[in-house]
């Protein structure tokens, strides 16, 4: 077994890690409460989007497909909703939630 090396974060004076992250802007950033994720078409905009299944049985390729305009291609456009967000956006579209 190798030697043990001391951490960057005791060796530059932090009290701890986190505070050795924050101060660099390595650590990640915690969101609060649940996030959504909601997928459009990048030609009309639509969220009516779906994997492509092909080859072997229920295998994705990585593409997608448009239902309302039947564009097919894998750079679909990807947006990150708050829980309050996403709430709205249900609202706005009339979707019944349980």
């Amino acid at each position: 077994m190798g030697k043990l090396a001391t951490p960057d974060w005791i060796r530059e004076g932090f009290d701890s890690k986190a505070d050795w992250e924050k101060a660099h802007g390595t650590g990640k950033k915690k969101k609060e409460g649940k996030t959504f994720k909601l997928r459009r078409c990048p030609k009309c905009g639509s969220d009516n989007v779906a994997v492509v299944l092909n080859g072997e049985e229920g295998k994705a390729t990585g593409e997608w497909e448009c239902k309302k305009c039947k564009w097919k291609g894998a750079n679909v456009k990807e947006e990150e909703l708050s829980e309050d967000q996403f709430m709205k956006y249900l609202d706005e579209q009339g979707a019944e939630v349980i």
